[in-house]
């Protein structure tokens, strides 16, 4: 445990070192894409975080390869160097994206080729535990499109989440947190060194996203990009596969005793293909949902919009802040609910827990429809969110009012819109002052 824990601290502290250089050269790269309709943020962020986390990652890896104990893992499996080269691929791919807008039917090709990558250097899904079946064996292409379809998804899922300040990066972080623990507790309590990967996998994922975290959150100083966001979808999926389709469920020997007791047994076996749908299942539901919904309207999949579970919190009236923590709650109640049932199957205190916490979910979720009042005596020792709105009169300026004769009859003329120097109706100076939006695409910043 420790030196797993060595190499997340490693791999935090050299994504946050690198951060802050890595945003200095985006914004001499011009790696700042101009703000979009569907953007929540207001001012022009740099992108390529991803580069710092790409070289956290590559830091992390390096220091597990000289640990007396994580040494092995390298010695007897080839996947961490198959994630290496996968990761390499699909965040060069990302760092082009950032930079000058590929295609999206370009970065899905990308996204298949890097899970290609994988599977040819052995990270690939073996095998599958079938509930009623038993341990299914997989041909070799039926494993090949079982892997590139869910490293494809949960690429994507994580791409399609990232729309506010450290949204994905708090997302991923619970959902490798969750994953460490089960991977960790398949490794040590069962003795099953082919799980061992996937624990390094998900405490270098930790420390990327907790490296990044405290640049990236609101306001933040710098987004992760594609870069970072296919990249950090890329190491979740590598961990869920090596642990799913690596690891032989007859090697737990769980079949053994009554029947009611081998189903309790072999939930353990099952959570795997549970664990990594239920970590994604936030942003998977954001997915489908998307395609759906786009779909529907006669639109692309991949055409963007601003109907994302994040931004429909934002319209329901939910801060900026509240919104990520809500997300980061229902994150971590799916993934350590299900995690806490793979330990325990038969309790139904983790059933009860899991719902009461659903219900106390749902009461954040709707907070703003609900909003109370206070009474005009305790409005002062209340936030002002909760005062009642009163309408507010201008009064005019006393000498106005003394001496309405000596106003300028310039004053009172209306202008009309066609006149040379004066803004028009559809000027920012003739009705107020200017959009601060305009003047930024106008001076030719970008995001």
């Amino acid at each position: 445990m420790r030196e797993y824990l060595l190499t997340l601290c490693i791999t935090a502290a050299v994504t946050y070192l690198l951060t802050g250089p890595v945003r200095k050269f985006a914004i001499v790269a011009g790696a700042m894409p101009e703000i979009r309709a569907r953007d929540v943020h207001r001012e022009p962020t740099p992108r390529l975080g991803g580069i710092a986390m790409f070289f956290g990652m590559c830091a992390g890896l390096l220091a597990a390869d000289h640990l007396t104990n994580l040494n092995e893992v390298f010695e007897k499996s080839n996947e961490p160097r198959a994630l290496l080269s996968g990761a390499a691929l699909i965040w060069l791919i990302g760092v082009l994206d950032d930079k000058f807008e590929i295609d999206a039917l370009i970065k899905l090709g990308g996204q298949m080729i890097a899970a290609g990558v994988m599977v040819v250097q052995g990270l690939t899904i073996l095998w599958l535990p079938v509930p009623g079946v038993g341990t299914v064996a997989l041909t070799q292409w039926q494993g090949t499109l079982l892997t590139v379809a869910l490293v494809v998804i949960t690429i994507n899922a994580v791409n399609f989440v990232d729309g506010l300040d450290g949204l994905a990066a708090g997302m991923v972080c619970i959902a490798a947190a969750a994953f460490f623990m089960y991977a960790y507790r398949v490794w040590y309590s069962y003795g099953i060194e082919a799980a061992a990967p996937a624990t390094l996998f998900a405490a270098v994922l930790m420390g990327m996203c907790l490296g990044f975290l405290p640049h990236n959150m609101h306001p933040a100083r710098i987004f992760m990009g594609d870069s970072g966001s296919m990249l950090i979808g890329l190491v979740l999926a590598a961990g869920a596969i090596s642990v799913t389709g690596q690891v032989d469920p007859d090697v737990m020997n769980l079949f053994a005793g009554s029947e009611r007791n081998t189903v309790h047994q072999m939930v353990p076996v099952y959570i795997p293909l549970l664990l990594p749908l239920s970590i994604i299942a936030i942003p998977a539901a954001d997915l489908i949902l998307a395609i759906v919904r786009r779909t529907w309207r006669g639109q692309s999949p991949f055409a963007a919009d601003r109907g994302h579970l994040h931004h429909r919190l934002l319209e329901i009236g939910h801060s900026h802040s509240r919104a990520v923590l809500i997300m980061y709650f229902w994150s971590a109640l799916i993934a350590f609910g299900a995690l806490g049932y793979s330990v325990n199957s038969a309790s139904m205190w983790i059933v009860l827990g899991v719902v009461a916490l659903s219900a106390i979910g749902l009461v954040l979720l709707l907070l703003p429809r609900f909003t109370p009042r206070a009474p005009a005596w305790a409005e002062r020792f209340v936030p002002p969110r909760y005062r009642r709105r009163r309408r507010r009169v201008i009064a005019e300026p006393a000498a106005r009012r003394a001496h309405p004769a000596d106003e300028d009859e310039t004053e009172r003329t209306p202008v009309a819109a066609g006149t040379p120097g004066v803004s028009g109706v559809n000027g920012a100076t003739a009705i107020g002052p200017r959009s601060r939006l305009h003047d930024r695409r106008k001076a030719g910043t970008s995001r």
